[in-house]
């Protein structure tokens, strides 16, 4: 059986420097392969304490138990700083619970119906764009299309769109000039003191801040005239905090804005991508996606259409299993903390990895193997309680999960019933991990048309 890839691991002990060098390159292939296996592994670094835990009860404690006392690390937020700015992904504490009271209410189960239309009008256009008969670089292709969901769901309009087009390509730019890792972080400077960034990171940044504050100026005046279309935005900036009766001021809903592109375009993109290539290299499991799509799909689709695709959800689950967009997930001690009788002091940076979770050895039957019917049994939907993390757990679980899932699974069964995807010889993608998990050399497939 031919394994799906991933990363060599690390050949053994390596000098700091090196490991630092390694890290801004990849965070994948910097970690030893006793990852896979081991309950916990500590780390000793110049002016730093790490401890990434691979234990489910100690992850229980950190996500789920006490997830006031593990905030997330302000070293990870130093590095998205230029773009993020203050967004949910990078807050802590009231102000991150204030945030998430206002967009929650726009991801529920309701809502989320809402944005059907404007997600299947994305994957229809994706399958008409795709140019079958011949040999495609795929990331590329669904990261477009990944853009195009983010931007009908969100703003109702297209990736056509003068501004939505510019914020795609500025954000390709922003991507090939941000590290994963701020050196600056890693030194005990005070808080207050700047980190430096790239000129690019920060004129991309800055453009693409603009570009949104553009966007969210037009609805803001398309809501006071009674104009404004139903959609996420909307939705957001016309919810009211239930504590204190707030809303998101224009400066505010830019950094949640561009958290909804990065996390909204840049993971979805991520998983498609790995998806297809497991079907390309599964062609039993993908011709069953195929047929599975075709049926539901035979009458126009509405929401309840994608209850009629299990095994296509089975195989979108399974790729995030080993293939988590977010390959890991950086809390931090705000107090001395004990894991597995080794003190952990305060400021000690607690790892939580959804790529080695996904894989756990002790865990996972065939860990390393795609086996979508794996999720058909309760023994594995059980393990999915304990080691499986693509969305993270607890209070601080991704409010747009429900939506991901329902965006992979619509696109998968879009693109495979209108599709045959084919491996290419000698092209096997190599996973590396900076913000999200892509492939070194982009991902390579055959595309041929089914009818």
């Amino acid at each position: 059986m031919t394994l799906p890839p991933k990363p060599q691991h690390r050949p053994g002990s390596v000098s700091f420097l090196r490991h630092l060098a390694m890290f801004r390159q990849d965070i994948l292939s910097t970690q030893p392969a006793r990852l896979y296996r081991a309950k916990m592994a500590e780390f000793r670094l110049p002016f730093l304490r790490s401890f990434l835990i691979n234990q489910p009860d100690l992850i229980r404690t950190v996500l789920s138990d006490r997830p006031d006392d593990f905030p997330k690390s302000h070293r990870v937020r130093e590095g998205l700083l230029p773009l993020l700015g203050n967004s949910v992904f990078v807050t802590n504490g009231d102000q991150w619970k204030r945030q998430r009271r206002m967009i929650d209410p726009a991801f529920e189960g309701g809502r989320l119906r809402d944005t059907f239309p404007a997600m299947l009008a994305a994957g229809q256009a994706a399958v008409g764009r795709l140019s079958p008969g011949g040999v495609t670089e795929v990331e590329g292709v669904l990261s477009h299309a990944a853009a195009d969901v983010i931007f009908r769901t969100l703003f109702s309009i297209p990736i056509e769109d003068r501004i939505a087009a510019a914020v795609f390509e500025q954000f390709r730019a922003h991507q090939r000039t941000q590290p994963i890792l701020n050196l600056a972080a890693m030194i005990p400077w005070p808080r207050w003191l700047p980190r430096p960034h790239r000129r690019t990171t920060r004129a991309t940044a800055a453009a693409i801040r603009d570009l949104i504050g553009q966007l969210t100026v037009q609805r803001k005046e398309a809501i006071a005239a009674g104009t404004a279309p139903n959609d996420l935005a909307t939705q957001i900036m016309t919810t009211k905090d239930p504590v204190t009766g707030d809303q998101f001021d224009s400066a505010e809903m830019i950094d949640q804005v561009a958290i909804f592109f990065l996390a909204g375009h840049e993971t979805s993109a991520s998983a498609l991508s790995w998806a297809l290539y497991l079907l390309a290299t599964h062609p039993e499991v993908q011709e069953n996606v195929a047929a599975e799509a075709d049926a539901a799909l035979a009458e126009p689709p509405v929401f309840a259409t994608l209850s009629k695709l299990p095994f296509t959800r089975d195989v979108f689950r399974e790729t995030l299993r080993l293939y988590p967009s977010v390959p890991m997930m950086v809390r931090q001690t705000t107090r001395s903390e004990v894991f597995r009788n080794r003190q952990a002091p305060r400021g000690a940076q607690v790892i939580i990895s959804p790529w080695h979770m996904g894989r756990n050895e002790n865990i996972w039957p065939d860990p390393h193997a795609f086996r979508p019917d794996r999720w058909q049994t309760p023994e594995n939907r059980a393990h999915a309680r304990d080691a499986y993390l693509p969305f993270s757990a607890g209070p601080r679980v991704c409010s747009g999960a429900g939506f991901a899932m329902a965006e992979g699974v619509l696109l998968l069964a879009l693109l495979t019933r209108a599709f045959r995807f084919s491996a290419v010889p000698g092209r096997i993608p190599v996973p590396v991990a900076h913000l999200t998990v892509r492939s070194k050399s982009g991902i390579w497939l055959d595309i041929q048309p089914r009818s």
